[in-house]
């Protein structure tokens, strides 16, 4: 019941602040574990991938510091979201977010573990690769445009929708990583993973990824 509830308010929010144009919908997985991966430019960007699979229990990775913040650890807790140190290793959290997985969540994750303040893609973290290595469950790459604080905060000042495109890509699945290779095997799926977001998003957006041999490769398959 509270899940139904959060995901109504969450619908009724987005429609009142957000005109959402959804790009290849109909490609995002319905059953099953699923990682979902997209650029990072916004505090909404969690609640618009909720959006396209709020089906399904969905799985959010939180700051350690928003913890001593009493409004937003209640709301961490009523979102059923983690507290994670992005600077250390949580072993705790990971065997949750796997549990979870494994009972047909949906796990929301940044990989370049951050918001980005130009607007443009960021180096990735090899976290969300280890994680879709180790549990084989698929990555849906997401690429999301307007979203930034800046434009939303400016047009609710003059009572404007901003509109935000979400393009989704295609599922990709990763095989798991040998012990003797493992750091150059997870980078490999880490530059995979952020140039199949790359190629979601317009040219401007698409930052340190821009000129990499691998999104060069995705383009041309695509005949763009």
């Amino acid at each position: 019941m509270v899940n139904r509830i959060a995901r109504f308010l969450n619908r009724l929010l987005l429609i009142a602040i957000l005109d959402l144009e959804f790009i290849n919908l109909e490609s995002a997985p319905r059953d099953g574990g699923l990682i979902v991966a997209g650029n990072h430019l916004g505090v909404l960007d969690a609640l618009i991938v909720f959006y396209v699979v709020d089906q399904r229990d969905y799985i959010v990775l939180v700051a350690e510091y928003h913890r001593r913040y009493f409004l937003r650890r209640m709301l961490v807790k009523a979102a059923n979201a983690l507290f994670v140190d992005r600077y250390q290793a949580d072993f705790a959290v990971l065997r949750e977010v796997i549990r979870r997985l494994n009972n047909g969540g949906v796990l929301m994750i940044a990989p370049e573990g951050t918001r980005s303040k130009t607007g443009g893609l960021q180096a990735g973290q090899p976290g969300t690769a280890y994680l879709a290595a180790k549990t084989g469950f698929p990555v849906l790459p997401v690429g999301i445009v307007g979203s930034q604080d800046r434009l939303i905060l400016r047009n609710l000042k003059r009572l404007r929708r901003t509109p935000v495109k979400v393009r989704i890509g295609d599922p990709i699945y990763f095989q798991s990583v040998s012990r003797k290779d493992r750091g150059d095997q997870l980078q490999t799926y880490t530059d995979e993973i952020m140039c199949q977001i790359a190629a979601l998003l317009p040219e401007g957006n698409r930052g340190v990824y821009t000129n990499h041999r691998r999104l060069k490769d995705i383009l041309f398959d695509k005949g763009t």
